[in-house]
């Protein structure tokens, strides 16, 4: 290879859709020279998982919080692994989410292959892996997870598989009323400190002059700091932000006049069953009232101590699946945290379930 060809282990970055002048992009990492010769110059048309990063849907992309182990499990199993931005709530809601993470799926379906001819046309050494549109995998964490959940309702082509990891959106409404529609008054999650509002008033309905973005990376004051290592990206605590005021409903969905937290607040707190028709305006982006029989396999994995996301979330979930009689792995891990396989020891604490997961990816995309 010349210094003007890129390495395959090296990600190849694309422009899957432009709005409203934002390039929102996405990374492909091709499996390596290793896995790439064993095919030659022959072209190899194998599967690809599109993961979403987690961020509480206000802040990341595609390079934050990376699963390096799902990569590099995928690559050797010459699976193509593509991690993808989208729009970030404030000033977009999950309309904007929902609308990127479908087009993503569609050009990675539809466009990549032949950006990726264009691309080798003038090397004399490529790639030979080219997509299989009908084997699209989709994995997410957090905020991913609702992202992928987005993908296994309404993505076109519908993916063959589902991963993840201790996803939002399993249950945004009855069973976690105190979580997501409840106002706090001392700490819920990790024991960390309670945000004073005065600070992020620009971050706060009606934010009249935020950009919209895809992009927001992640930022640490110094260790000097009064509280060291404090996030310097206020975007980071957004979502804590919303669920200490119990409105995170409102800035998903965009109805805050009247404040839909408010309405489903009082609704549950009365007599009888749940009214559907409460969310009607905004089903699409309630993954719980959208569980069908052509729902993808989903791999579900979720800490049992998590404050960040409950593990209810999953729980519930993992019960509609079953229900709509959807093959689902659920996997509980035991005193585990929010974000536990990114903590020091991980690779080697969880190997058998991140090759439990990889299997289960491998077993229906090829």
């Amino acid at each position: 290879m010349t210094e003007n060809q890129t390495n395959l282990d090296s990600p190849l970055t694309f422009t899957y859709k432009e709005v409203d002048g934002l390039h929102v992009l996405l990374d492909v990492y091709l499996p390596p020279d290793d896995v790439s010769q064993l095919y030659a110059q022959d072209v190899k048309h194998c599967p690809a998982v599109v993961y979403f990063h987690g961020g509480g849907l206000t802040v990341g992309n595609r390079r934050s919080w990376f699963p390096t182990w799902l990569k590099s499990r995928l690559s050797a199993r010459g699976i193509i692994f593509i991690s993808a931005d989208y729009r970030l709530l404030l000033p977009g809601t999950g309309y904007e989410v929902l609308s990127d993470v479908k087009d993503a799926i569609a050009f990675v379906a539809g466009s990549l292959n032949a950006q990726l001819d264009q691309r080798d046309a003038g090397l004399s050494f490529g790639s030979c892996f080219r997509v299989d549109p009908s084997a699209i995998g989709v994995a997410g964490t957090s905020a991913g997870g609702y992202c992928a959940y987005l993908c296994a309702i309404h993505a076109v082509p519908k993916p063959k598989a589902i991963l993840s990891l201790y996803g939002m959106g399993g249950d945004f409404l009855v069973n976690l009323i105190h979580h997501y529609l409840t106002p706090k008054t001392e700490s819920f999650i990790r024991g960390k400190e309670m945000l004073d509002l005065a600070q992020y008033s620009e971050y706060m309905y009606p934010f009249n002059n935020l950009q919209s973005t895809s992009d927001s990376p992640l930022a640490y004051h110094p260790q000097s700091y009064h509280i060291p290592g404090y996030p310097a990206n206020p975007r980071m605590v957004l979502s804590r932000l919303y669920l200490q005021l119990g409105v995170a409903v409102d800035y998903i969905t965009g109805q805050h006049e009247p404040s839909l937290s408010t309405t489903l607040r009082e609704a549950i707190h009365t007599e009888g069953p749940f009214d559907e028709a409460l969310v009607a305006d905004h089903k699409i982006l309630f993954p719980q009232f959208n569980v069908t029989s052509d729902w993808p396999a989903t791999y579900l994995i979720h800490g049992t101590s998590d404050t960040t996301v409950l593990i209810r979330e999953s729980q519930n979930l993992h019960l509609l699946l079953k229900k709509a009689g959807v093959e689902v792995v659920f996997e509980e891990v035991p005193g585990q945290e929010h974000s536990f396989d990114y903590q020091p020891g991980a690779e080697l604490e969880y190997e058998g379930s991140f090759d439990a997961i990889v299997e289960f990816l491998y077993r229906h995309l090829t």
